[in-house]
């Protein structure tokens, strides 16, 4: 990246392994909160994380960004969807998760670029190159295969990478940092997640209480679980390239994969393999053409003659999530 020294780049670097790498290993986390549910589980997601991040808020006094939000309604619209579709996503995974399901989980983030190209196509009326056609194509093969590995469609990988992509395509739209994202779709999220919360505990159905003090300081860590390691990916992302951020992403699933295989002992038999195999070669193809349209870029850039010639296609795979 211009004007990034090698010791920023290297920060960079292990803020990026950190984020991925936390994002990838969060399913040990999930059923240490037991015998919480999904929904209770996710609603202390979202009222932890707002006072984390306000608590972040306060240290580094960063306020203008609300009242410019606020007074943008068409931005304010944006984030409302955003806080949805994070909303369905956290608690999918959540389920999935503790279900026994993680391989399923972890799918739905491997076949997320794909998903994302074909929203950009579909919404955005964006250009494909063959490379890019060619690994959506395979990624539909995939999804076929694993449907007839199933016995349905993998409805869990499906609705965690439609409901990322989207959230990612609403970030877009608003353009804000990690940390005031987050801070935005929480304080949205918050009152449905305390009412909830609160309703429950008049109903007898709260284990924040009823657990023990671990139990419920470990529910009160989902929102450092979930606010660590956006400020890690915050931190990456300002030194270090797109297309390094690009690769960095695939640690997540393959460590979520690793665990569902090896750690939680999920079944995998012969059609699942065939199905993943599919995906890491559409990724594969993916991955291939970014990193040849990035030394085009480069090269491109450091000609004397770049002037005369014309630009780079877009890529639809850069999508902030």
């Amino acid at each position: 990246m211009p004007g990034t020294s090698k010791g920023e780049h290297r920060t960079g670097l292990l803020n990026g392994f950190a984020a991925y790498g936390m994002w990838g290993l969060v399913p040990l986390f999930w059923p240490l909160l037991k015998p919480a549910g999904a929904m209770e589980i996710l609603a202390h997601r979202m009222v932890w994380s707002l006072v984390f991040v306000i608590a972040a808020l306060v240290l580094v006094r960063r306020w203008a960004w609300a009242g410019e939000l606020l007074r943008q309604p068409r931005r304010l619209a944006f984030v409302v969807l955003a806080a949805a579709v994070i909303t369905v996503n956290w608690g999918v995974y959540i389920w999935a998760v503790n279900s026994g399901h993680v391989v399923e989980a972890s799918l739905g983030y491997f076949i997320n670029p794909l998903v994302t190209i074909a929203m950009g196509v579909l919404l955005l009326k964006e250009r494909l190159r063959r490379a890019q056609w060619a690994a959506v194509a395979v990624g539909f093969a995939a999804v076929v295969v694993l449907t007839v590995g199933y016995g349905h469609p993998p409805w869990i990988s499906l609705c965690l990478a439609f409901s990322f992509a989207t959230y990612g395509l609403m970030k877009k739209k608003v353009a804000l940092g990690g940390v005031e994202s987050l801070a935005a779709e929480t304080a949205i999220q918050f009152v449905p997640a305390l009412g909830y919360l609160l309703w429950l505990s008049a109903h007898g159905g709260s284990t924040f209480t009823s657990e023990g003090a671990g139990h419920g300081a470990l529910l009160a860590a989902t929102g450092f679980v979930t606010a660590l390691p956006l400020v890690c990916f915050g931190a990456a992302a300002i030194r270090v390239p797109l297309s390094t951020l690009g690769l960095l992403q695939y640690l997540a699933p393959v460590f979520q994969f690793v665990l569902g295989v090896v750690y939680f002992h999920e079944s995998m038999p012969l059609t699942r393999w065939a199905g993943f195999a599919l995906v890491w070669l559409a990724l594969g193809l993916l991955t291939a053409d970014a990193l040849r349209s990035a030394r085009r870029t480069r090269v491109v850039v450091v000609s004397p003659r770049a002037e005369t010639r014309p630009d780079p296609a877009p890529d639809p795979t850069r999508v902030e999530a």
